[in-house]
């Protein structure tokens, strides 16, 4: 063979040689990228070739699957769209999925390894679609919903002992099974959901970051107790009244001017939610010591997952004194979703632990067998506060109810605690307020609930926004559904 042919012959057998190896790497390395790759159809095909596995509340699912006449052969139904979309999330033949249904969406559809059988293994078969059982009280989240009701706001209830989620609402809410097809319906409703100014699509339960207000004040009392600036919740406090912001001329007055509010107790500071009382003790303690202790409730962590992540609750740094007497009332820089503050409740409400929250109780493959059952986990490195310090706060927020601001969430035959809030909205206060409540209650066995609730808009005057108003009946209808 003459020297010019055979280079030929050696060039084209490395051609062959790197098109066998560039194959080979496909069909091994990148074959599950291929696969699992969202633009390729056959993704969905087999997504929706059987019906999918469902989300239980109380062991009922409520969600299902219709037969299409599509390629797509089945698509996702939803009982009680609305009421169960803050929990569920959706899933969509064009527009994908979130919440539960994304985080367990292998599960879901079969494709979950852990649902395989041997023979499922080696024929390459789709695995019968498993179940995921949430630790909703469907009591607990009607009550919630109905008492919102065409409110804008969210509500969680905690069981404080292990961190399960009884309820998480959000309104306006949306019923995700109005797209959850590939019609031109669906793509009207997505539209239209998307286009709402009130964004029904977010989860504000968990999503939501807004000024807690007053609730705040019960992290501030949790740090004067734990740092020792007072010993008990019925010692008179170091307040006078009006109360200037530290190095300004700026000075803080309370919401009624008439409550006893200079040198009052913690107690009484919480009855009248005294902001000159807490403003001054954040001020005293200083931002790192509140920080310290907000950080022991959740605040500041990016990654609360229930599994799904919820939104950061913010406890800011680098504040001047003035700054950091306003964050002690839950201003300035303040933020706290619903979920952050029913975790407060919870702690106090079980002796100063914090449970992590959870939503999802246990999984099961298709045949109803556990493949991973989710037990109470305690969140951070220890308590959030000592068993004295929850019961003198539990104490104080019972005088809240019976005697001050929140007693729209008394409840005969149950003790309860609370906290009202009226946080600040908008330049100098120009925007309409947001409501809070945060609260527990307990029956005669010992069971406890927490409940955090906000009222982002209310339908009321401005001068009529108030947490008792507003956001305590909704939590005193979720105690009670959790503990009747």
């Amino acid at each position: 063979m003459n020297k010019p042919l055979r280079r030929v012959s050696v060039f084209c057998l490395v051609l062959i040689l790197a098109l066998l190896g560039w194959a080979t790497w496909i069909q091994a390395a990148r074959a599950g990228d291929y696969r699992d790759d969202p633009h390729n159809p056959r993704v969905a095909i087999g997504k929706y070739a059987a019906p999918l596995g469902n989300i239980l509340v109380d062991g009922e699912p409520v969600t299902g699957s219709a037969a299409t006449s599509s390629t797509l052969k089945y698509k996702r139904t939803y009982k009680d769209g609305p009421l169960y979309a803050p929990v569920t999330g959706f899933t969509s033949q064009i527009f994908g999925s979130n919440q539960l249904e994304s985080l367990y969406g292998g599960l879901l559809d079969g494709s979950d390894s852990r649902l395989q059988s041997p023979a499922d293994a080696v024929l390459h078969r789709r695995a019968k679609a498993g179940d995921v059982a949430t630790t909703i009280d469907a009591k607990v989240q009607r009550a919630g919903y109905r008492a919102l009701g065409d409110k804008k706001g969210a509500a969680v209830a905690l069981d404080p002992a292990t961190g399960r989620i009884l309820g998480m609402v959000s309104t306006p809410s949306y019923d995700p099974g109005k797209f959850a097809g590939s019609g031109s319906a669906d793509q009207r409703a997505w539209k239209a959901m998307s286009q709402d100014g009130d964004q029904p699509h977010v989860n504000r339960a968990l999503r939501q970051a807004l000024p807690p207000g007053s609730t705040f004040k019960l992290v501030v009392a949790a740090a004067a107790l734990e740092n020792g600036l007072y010993s008990s919740v019925d010692e008179p406090t170091d307040s006078p009244d009006p109360y200037t912001l530290p190095h300004t001329r700026t000075t803080l007055t309370n919401e009624n001017a008439a409550a006893p509010c200079k040198n009052a107790t913690l107690r009484t500071a919480l009855q009248y939610s005294c902001n000159t009382v807490f403003a001054k003790i954040a001020a005293d303690l200083g931002q790192d010591k509140v920080a310290a202790q907000a950080e022991k409730f959740g605040f500041n962590d990016g990654k609360v997952d229930v599994p799904v992540r919820a939104a950061k609750s913010v406890y800011p740094r680098d504040m001047d004194p003035a700054q950091t007497a306003l964050s002690g009332i839950g201003q300035f820089n303040d933020q706290a979703t619903p979920l952050q503050m029913a975790m407060v409740a919870s702690a106090l409400a079980n002796g100063g632990e914090l449970k992590t929250p959870q939503l999802v109780d246990k999984i099961t493959d298709g045949g109803g067998n556990t493949v991973q059952r989710y037990g109470p986990k305690t969140y951070g490195s220890g308590k959030a506060v000592s068993a004295h310090t929850a019961e003198q706060l539990r104490s104080a927020m019972r005088t809240v109810v019976d005697k001050g601001t929140g007693s729209n969430a008394k409840i005969g035959g149950l003790t309860v605690g609370g906290k009202t809030g009226t946080a600040q909205h908008g330049v100098d206060n120009s925007g309409t307020p947001y409501a809070w409540f945060v609260s527990y209650a307990e029956n005669s066995a010992g069971q406890r609930v927490a409940v955090a609730v906000m009222v982002e808009d209310g339908h009321a005057a401005r001068n009529e926004v108030s947490g008792n108003g507003l956001a305590a009946p909704v939590a005193r209808a979720m105690m009670k559904a959790a503990l009747s």
